[in-house]
């Protein structure tokens, strides 16, 4: 059954709907004050009931029914007073209040790109996107996107968007992740222009991108020369990973002659799903703690550990990071270090250390929220402060066929 409402009973609505939302995370329970909500059935209503929980009994939302009152009855296009629109801008309003950047209000439209993302397929440039001193930024470009492909780097924090097929010309600063996902994001064919501040780069440069269809590849694996050291390369942490993983196992173990090492490329890695760092890490980790999850409050912290039992603990191992390696790498890459001894090179990684809680509501919408930080078994905490690796090896900018973070690696492994 299809609900259609006005603007004045949406208001009403609205008043329930806003102490529901309030109330998310807080278990209190609903219970008196009467909606009513008509339908498109004709006269059959709808009668919600709902008690204003008691700590929330003092707030005031007159301020709020002012404004929409002064946009009911003054604004000068009517046909652009869409209140469905009106309510996840303040629903997004309200969680983007906090400041933290990665709790967020997503419509059904964004919340579609989220999980598309995970999945691994969509179209778009190939940026994975972070915030780095509260300012939007580049986490990591994907291998062969169009974003790797103009030369966009980890690191590169973006300025402004420009599409004119969107009509889009603004600045970054105050805007949300879905909503530079959005924008970022569109058919394949079209062109998006990011302008990009670069460290040491004294001018900002402005990139146009290509969109294209993005498949994103989870592993891939590779040998070197005398086929003794074993190299993964690891993209994600997604919905595939730990199908593709176990193949990539079963390649290993019966590959000829014996892999007297391994070397785990987290590089340009942006994380994913945690259970995927807790599955990856099992494979080199006999028993114990994997990482902590410190809760909101006075939740405790809860330990993961290790959650089944590994075919590759006994194969010396090197892990490779940088700046694009964020949250489930950094969790897996810091494990490994604590637990197994790995020796860690590359750059200092990016540094998100926070768990977020993702919900779905009925008609597409959900809620993003920070409710804890990962914390290393050893109690360390990767949030704003990274992985520092044991060897600090730099790119060679002046020459991309060479790779001196993989060759210290090997060096080590030998």
């Amino acid at each position: 059954m299809k609900i259609k409402m006005s603007l004045s009973q949406i208001k009403k609505f609205i008043i329930y709907l806003a102490v529901v939302v309030l109330a998310i995370g807080f278990g209190y329970r609903l219970g008196q004050s009467k909606v009513t909500v008509s339908l498109n059935s004709g006269k059959s209503l709808i009668k919600i009931d709902s008690n204003l929980p008691a700590d929330k009994s003092n707030i005031d939302f007159s301020l709020f029914w002012q404004v929409w009152d002064r946009l009911e009855a003054n604004y000068l296009r009517k046909e652009g007073l869409d209140p469905q629109k009106m309510i996840y801008g303040a629903i997004s309003g309200m969680a983007s209040a906090l400041g933290d950047p990665y709790t967020v209000f997503l419509p059904p439209t964004e919340q579609n790109l989220s999980k598309a993302d995970l999945a691994g397929t969509f179209d778009g440039v190939g940026i994975e996107l972070g915030y780095k001193e509260s300012k939007l930024a580049v986490v990591s470009p994907l291998k062969d996107s169009p974003a790797e492909k103009a030369g966009v780097k980890s690191g590169d924090f973006i300025a402004w968007i420009k599409d004119s097929q969107k009509k889009i010309d603004k600045t970054t600063q105050g805007m949300t992740l879905p909503e530079a996902v959005e924008i970022i994001r569109g058919v394949s064919g079209s062109e998006v222009i990011l302008t990009l501040v670069r460290d040491q780069v004294e001018k900002p440069l402005e990139v146009t991108l290509k969109r294209a269809p993005i498949v994103v590849k989870s592993i891939e694996l590779s040998f070197d020369d005398d086929k003794q050291i074993a190299k993964i390369k690891l993209m994600r942490f997604g919905e595939q990973t730990n199908r593709g993983w176990d193949s990539e196992v079963t390649a290993i173990l019966g590959h000829s002659p014996q892999v007297k090492g391994i070397v785990l490329d987290l590089r340009n890695n942006p994380g994913g799903f945690l259970q995927g760092a807790i599955y990856i890490a099992s494979e080199f980790i006999a028993d114990g703690p994997v990482v902590k999850q410190e809760n909101a409050g006075n939740r405790g912290t809860d330990v993961y550990n290790v959650d089944r039992k590994g075919l590759l603990t006994k194969i010396p191992l090197v892990v490779l990071i940088n700046e694009g390696s964020a949250s489930a790498s950094e969790i897996l890459s810091g494990a490994l270090r604590e637990r197994v001894k790995a020796k860690l090179v590359g750059q200092k990684s990016f540094g998100k250390g926070t768990v977020q809680e993702a919900e779905e509501f009925p008609g597409g919408s959900g809620l993003h929220i920070t409710i804890a930080r990962w914390l290393l078994p050893s109690g360390k905490s990767i949030d704003k402060e990274g992985i520092t690796p044991d060897y600090l090896v730099a790119m060679d900018d002046k020459d991309s066929t060479k790779d001196p973070q993989m060759d210290k690696a090997i060096e080590l492994l030998r």
